[in-house]
């Protein structure tokens, strides 16, 4: 009940302008504000603060640095077998699965267009046809930063403006194609295994999206797709670094082709996962 009030209430809420209105909140650098907001936050949803190497909160600029923090040094390995797709994220899986066709699975009962989700360069939708991805929810107390799950360059990157639902299991489950129609920022890498796509997908309260070369992406409801400068990123990536973060909290996809990669089997919706941990692995090397 109380979750198909929250959905409900959540076609009713000015959503664009309360995510603003996190996002102001979230840079306020009065000392006795900010420290406050760290604090409580972490008490209401347990942050492990033994992660963090700076001291809290006087380290922190306003809670959004809090947020967006970096972690300490050796606090997340990354797995090094050259086979091994690592998670990008910490977070919860909500699906890892394969497409039908072109269709991916949002929940039970729930399909979304690939070519939705992409939006532009449809061209690049028939690459993955048949073939495999993971939907992965990064909540409130995770670490927010989102990094390279495999090598590969980065080849493009699209802003696509959109909606602001909340990305929770109970909205997901109940707003039909949810993830095409919320804010993203898509990107697409060539590897020596073929294609692959990054999808940041953003949400209620998600003040914006920000990576190291766009700088900050302040989110937008309408508008046409933009195309982003790739000029500051690096052209070969290797699997663990740092490709953005979410200033608060939303959901990654990573899409792979057919006949590439399998996830592995201990992936089931609900299962914990850290940045830098193997999900998946390339061919039939999967163990």
């Amino acid at each position: 009940m109380f979750a198909r009030a929250f959905v409900a209430l959540q076609y009713l809420l000015p959503r664009q302008w309360l995510t603003a209105l996190i996002y102001r909140i979230a840079r306020i650098q009065v000392t006795v504000i900010k420290d406050t907001l760290i604090r409580s936050f972490i008490r209401l949803y347990d942050v492990d603060v033994a992660e963090i190497d700076r001291d809290i909160p006087g380290d922190f600029r306003d809670f959004n640095d809090f947020f967006t923090r970096q972690l300490a040094s050796g606090a997340r390995p990354i797995d090094t077998d050259e086979n091994a797709i690592i998670s990008p994220v910490d977070g919860t899986i909500s699906i890892a699965s394969r497409l039908d066709s072109r269709s991916i699975l949002q929940a039970k009962g729930i399909h979304y267009s690939l070519d939705d989700l992409f939006a532009i360069d449809l061209d690049r939708t028939h690459a993955y046809s048949a073939g495999t991805f993971v939907t992965i929810y990064l909540a409130p107390h995770n670490y927010h930063r989102v990094h390279m799950p495999i090598d590969g360059e980065l080849v493009a990157a699209h802003y696509v403006p959109g909606d602001l639902f909340s990305v929770n299991d109970s909205t997901v489950a109940r707003v039909p194609g949810l993830f095409h129609r919320n804010e993203r920022l898509n990107l697409h890498f060539e590897t020596a295994h073929g294609p692959a796509a990054l999808i940041f997908v953003g949400a209620l309260n998600v003040g914006s999206i920000t990576t190291p070369w766009t700088g900050e992406i302040r989110p937008r409801k309408s508008g046409s797709v933009e195309p982003q400068d790739l000029g500051g990123a690096s052209p070969h990536m290797k699997k663990g670094d740092l490709l953005g973060w979410f200033n608060m909290g939303s959901t990654v996809i990573l899409l792979m082709p057919s006949g590439v990669a399998s996830w592995v089997e201990r992936l089931p919706p609900g299962k914990t996962v850290r940045m830098g941990e193997a999900i998946g692995a390339f061919a039939n090397d999967l163990s």
